[in-house]
């Protein structure tokens, strides 16, 4: 299938620099008279000898694109080789549902006897992300009478918004072994195109061709992709063929040239949208006094336009809510400031504009977030630059900001607009710069717990955990649209997952989703059945509490791709557990200490005033990591499960600890 597509151009018109419009899209079906034929091999057939132990194989895909209608046909045929195979015949088509559309869906079951069961079922409408904008549903459906052995084949339409030339890609790596693929592009014809394929090509496929006007490629054989946690981006991984649109009708052949008339071009933008000196600066005489220091003000100036309406990050409007909402186009800053609402661009400019006319030195960077691939300048493809921050000096020193982002505090940027490319914004076209990626340290969870244990073995009492920079900020964005009761079971089941076993947990507090502080807190009255196990009269329980979530990391003994983390952060649990009348801590472990050049653990348990308290610190400094640092890392995290399972040692005062 082919994966997320971007409108680039209007077919009048180019659009402007980033006012592109972000869209997901889905594939599209081969339409043919009839299906093809199924040969009685493939009937037959119940392994894959290049593909030991599939749950399923791809027999055959095809892709055939046309930009000039626009709109892509999609056909595969699939063959289920075990019983795990048979959920192949679950399909879900993705389609970003302001500006696509999938039609003409047919599916059908070729049983192993070669009969036929055509599927005239019920389609199903579900969604599965709704972000920035974008609505991204899916046509569901489920084939019939799928067993072992048969032949699953299914084609559509996948229909693309008119007025606009998307870039796309060819998937050539899927989830299954392919044993046949064809894809064809018909390019739209009044613009250049580029296209390569930055993870290669499957052994044996010869490069894309064009012949009569369309651009073709035949692949067999390819490898099913492997999906491992913290792995990097899948599009960065699979083999694909990229193709990205160019205005005019040459291709820009050197990438330096082609990003400083890029750069030119956004900068005019930019100075277009705020250049408005004196309704700007009489704007900032309210926001700030004449004393204030340079920070302060661009403190002031970035909390105040934190506070507009900020349209990139609402739910999707239906017609109706649309012309209720009585939204106008905004031009400028005066235009914008005066509706009290932009997207995220004309938010980030409106910082700018403020920002320069109370005598702060800033500037505007054009960002690639890290999300979905990493970017390469050599594509030349502007669509990859598709955020906006600001830099600015401060006492000398420059710090970047995103106030275009919701709840991000100030100084800091999302995740995936850390370590980033960046091109700094000038007349002359600008230069490229790294995004800062933040220490450890400034991102961090905290769980405090003061807890009691019964006679029985169960942990009761209150944890407040404190989240801090990207830890803070990532979950206001994950949780932004929904309403308190969904927000509410966000935490508890985090917190449950935090617990290496079954526990009871209720959220007591009202954290503040909607500020920019650095810091979110949610605090819980938790209970933990049989967390101590009994010992004839004494009690034994492990010191990790909160050590869930590290339990089984990295348990796979072999890596195929390398690792990769959204950010460095650490995590602190200090732990009180009150012990029930008469008891006391027969014996606690020795402190645990594994430590590195980019990860440290620390674990230490004592008597305190009559209680258990144990502290433990975890640190991980690491961001992209190849694969042949995979084992000490798992070795690592395997010492940390090992100390995490330490035993503390409980009893009546009566009994004592054996020597």
């Amino acid at each position: 299938m082919t994966g997320a597509s971007q409108p680039v151009f209007r077919r009048a018109s180019v659009l402007r620099c980033l006012g592109v419009l972000a869209a997901c899209t889905a594939v599209l079906p081969v339409r043919a008279a009839d299906w093809l034929p199924v040969g009685p091999d493939d009937l037959r057939m119940n392994s894959e000898p290049k593909a030991p132990a599939a749950p399923a194989i791809y027999l055959y895909r095809q892709v055939d694109r046309d930009d000039n209608v626009p709109d892509e046909t999609y056909y595969a045929r699939i063959k289920i080789l075990t019983d795990e195979g048979r959920k192949y015949g679950d399909v879900e088509i993705p389609f970003e549902k302001n500006n696509e559309s999938i039609r003409d869906i047919e599916a059908r079951t070729i049983r192993p006897d070669g009969s036929i069961a055509t599927f005239d079922g019920t389609i199903y409408e579900k969604p599965i992300l709704q972000t920035r904008g974008v609505k991204l549903l899916a046509k569901a459906f489920t084939l019939p009478d799928v067993q072992v052995g048969s032949i699953i084949e299914y084609r559509y339409r996948h229909r693309l918004a008119r007025g606009f030339v998307f870039n796309s890609h060819w998937i050539l790596s899927e989830d299954l072994f392919t044993r046949y693929a064809k894809f064809s592009l018909d390019p739209y014809r009044s613009f250049a195109l580029r296209f390569s394929w930055p993870a290669g090509l499957p052994e044996g496929t010869e490069p894309p061709k064009t012949a009569h006007g369309a651009i073709r490629l035949e692949t067999h054989d390819v490898p099913a992709f492997v999906t491992e946690e913290f792995m990097p981006p899948v599009d960065e991984l699979k083999q694909r063929v990229d193709f990205i649109y160019v205005a005019g009708t040459t291709v820009e052949k050197d990438p330096a040239d082609f990003w400083k008339k890029f750069g030119k071009q956004c900068y005019g933008l930019a100075r277009d949208f705020t250049d408005r000196p004196r309704y700007v600066a009489q704007t900032v005489a309210q926001l700030v006094a004449p004393g204030d220091s340079a920070e302060l003000k661009a403190r002031k100036i970035y909390a105040r336009v934190q506070q507009l309406r900020n349209t990139s990050y609402e739910r999707p409007k239906t017609e109706q809510e649309l012309e209720r909402d009585e939204q106008k186009v905004v031009k400028n800053v005066e235009q914008l400031w005066a509706q009290g609402s932009g997207d995220h661009l004309q938010i980030t400019w409106t910082f700018l504009a403020l920002a320069r006319a109370a005598g702060i030195e800033a500037d505007p960077v054009l960002v690639a977030p890290r999300n979905l691939h990493f970017f390469n300048p050599g594509m030349m493809n502007p669509a990859d630059l598709s955020a906006v921050i600001v830099v600015v000096k401060l006492d000398g020193q420059e710090l970047y900001l995103d106030p275009g982002t919701p709840f991000a505090p100030f100084g800091m940027l999302p995740w995936n607009k850390t370590r980033v490319a960046g091109l700094r914004l000038d007349k002359g076209g600008g230069s490229w710069v790294t995004t800062p990626l933040p220490a450890a340290a400034q991102s961090r969870i905290v769980r405090k717990a003061d807890l009691h244990l019964t006679a029985n073995g169960t942990l009761a009492g209150k944890v407040t955990v404190t989240y801090t920079g990207l830890e803070a900020l990532t979950r206001r964005l994950e949780e932004r649209g929904e309403d308190d009761t969904e927000r509410k079971q966000f935490l508890e089941y985090e917190l449950q997952s935090d617990v290496p076993t079954g526990i009871d947990v209720v959220l007591t507090n009202t954290p503040d989703w909607s500020s920019s502080e650095p810091t979110l807190t949610a605090v819980y009255d938790l209970t933990v059945p049989g967390w101590a196990a009994a010992a004839g009269q004494r009690q034994l329980l492990a010191v990790g509490l909160f050590g869930g979530g590290e339990k089984h990391t990295f348990e796979h003994a072999a890596r195929i791709h390398p690792l990769y983390f959204s950010f460095p952060y650490e995590s602190e649990d200090d732990v009180t557990i009150g012990l029930p009348a008469g008891w006391l801590v027969n014996s606690v472990p020795q402190p645990q200490s594994v430590a590195g050049s980019t990860l440290r653990y620390d674990m230490a348990a004592e008597k305190r005033n009559g209680a258990l308290h144990v502290k433990r610190e975890l640190a991980f400094n690491l961001s992209y990591v190849e694969v042949k640092y995979y084992r000490p890392l798992r070795d690592f995290f395997r010492a940390v499960r090992t100390a995490d399972e330490e035993q503390v040692v409980v009893a009546p005062g009566r009994i004592q600890a054996p020597h």
